[in-house]
């Protein structure tokens, strides 16, 4: 009944710690029931139970993944019972390592074996980094603040190894002096004050496809009158790149779908294309392969999708641009969570995020991820948004490093996986016996 209950209690917490919807400081509590059942129980049983907990927590998912978003049932099941097999996997890692005498790495090899699994599937999968647990950290602002130096892999380590210290090494002071260094530096960089010496941005959308062309000039117009430089619109709002949208003094830009799925500003002409499609819903775009600059390389312009894939948008902050310009359109369900990957992506490269999105959020987000603006797209009229872009970027450590937090992580295996493979060989004997 203890295992049944432990398993129960990781399941429940996953399943609101994580999803959609996560609450953020229950994603901390998810991995300690099946832990701490792990570390007085056989291998069978850490295995099963790590794997039922992930199951449990992520089969929440399978209505967004096999009617949102389209997906074949096998894919849909294959995205939530491959990542199942391999937390438990960790668990059992962790189970093997701590009966071993190793409880510091046993309480690394957990989320050693999650950050690897996360970043292999940012590389290989058609979706980048969408699968991270770590975007469920992205309103508690000081843990978000790791982003800036590891990317989202250290917000993962973090969400894994604080519980698996705290079981394995029995010692509050290595759980403790993890979470105080990171608060520390999180508070740290939130004592900087956003910059707002940039252009005035409006972000523009509605959920109504009834006679968009009239309705977001006059929008726009209104946009203008009010001081904004800079226009957003949404994805994909019109099969025509022959609109009335050039204005004196403003940028205006619009999200076009003809042969691509396109981001065109008026009046200068600037085209970004979009680089990652939506797997069948996009198929017959062609993707695009280069960045698109405003306001003398000070401003990017990308689209939805892309923000969900950590090298492209670390090429604008190589690039050195103070904010990202984003058409985008969500499913309604899922507008919180895509909105904050974008959020994300700007902590991790020190830029400020625009992004608008037809039945979504309209966001906009400073370098350290605080919430400048927002409001939910509306059903029937058109939302605006303002804020004031800042005026140049802020480099990271991410920016000039790259993903070494997901390396590192996958080099902590090496250590854990050999001492078990010694073992083995010890009991095995030379002769096989």
């Amino acid at each position: 009944m203890e295992r049944i209950l432990l398993t129960l209690a990781s399941a429940a917490l996953m399943h609101f710690g994580t999803g959609l919807h996560p609450i953020w400081w229950l994603t901390w509590l998810a991995p300690l029931p099946v832990l701490f059942l792990a570390r007085r129980s056989g291998r069978g049983t850490a295995f099963a139970s790590g794997t039922l907990a992930w199951l449990g927590g992520q089969v929440q998912m399978w209505p967004y993944f096999t009617q949102t978003l389209e997906m074949p049932a096998p894919l849909a099941a294959g995205l939530i019972v491959g990542p199942a097999l391999l937390y438990g996997a960790g668990v059992l890692l962790f189970r093997t390592l701590l009966a071993r005498g190793k409880p510091l790495l046993a309480a690394a090899a957990v989320p050693a074996v999650w950050v690897s699994t996360e970043y292999a599937m940012s590389l290989a999968a058609p979706h980048g980094a969408w699968w991270s647990l770590a975007y469920t950290q992205a309103d508690a602002l000081p843990v978000l603040q790791t982003a800036s130096v590891t990317g989202v892999w250290g917000i993962t380590f973090l969400l894994l190894f604080v519980p698996a210290s705290l079981v394995a090494a029995r010692r509050l002071w290595v759980a403790g002096a993890v979470v105080a260094l990171v608060l520390g530096h999180g508070f740290v960089r939130l004592a900087v004050p956003a910059e707002t010496g940039g252009r005035a941005v409006a972000l523009l959308a509605t959920d109504n496809p009834e006679d968009l062309v009239t309705r977001y000039g006059k929008a726009v117009d209104a946009a203008v009158a009010g001081g904004a430089e800079i226009v957003v619109l949404p994805e994909k709002v019109f099969k025509s790149a022959d609109l009335p949208f050039a204005r004196p003094g403003a940028e205006v830009v619009v999200g076009i779908a003809i042969e691509t799925n396109s981001a065109v500003s008026y009046p200068s002409g600037v085209r970004y294309n979009k680089h990652h499609m939506i797997p069948g819903l996009e198929r017959d775009f062609q993707p695009g392969t280069s960045l698109a600059f405003l306001d003398g390389d000070r401003l990017g312009l990308i689209i939805c999708k892309d923000m969900d894939f950590p090298d492209l948008v670390r090429q604008y902050g190589e690039a050195g641009v103070a904010a990202l310009l984003a058409p985008a359109w969500d499913f309604d369900e899922d507008a919180w969570l895509h909105s904050r990957m974008a959020v994300v992506r700007g902590v991790e490269n020190g830029l400020a995020v625009a992004r608008t999105a037809r039945e979504g959020r309209l966001t906009v987000s400073d370098n350290r991820g605080r919430i400048v603006a927002e409001a939910a797209s509306d059903k029937t009229g058109m939302t605006m948004v303002r804020a004031t872009l800042p005026s140049e970027g802020s480099a990271t450590l991410y920016t000039a490093l790259g993903d070494w937090a997901a390396w590192a992580s996958a080099g902590l295996l090496l250590p854990a996986l050999g001492l078990i493979a010694k073992r083995r060989s010890r009991v095995v004997g030379p002769s096989g016996s």
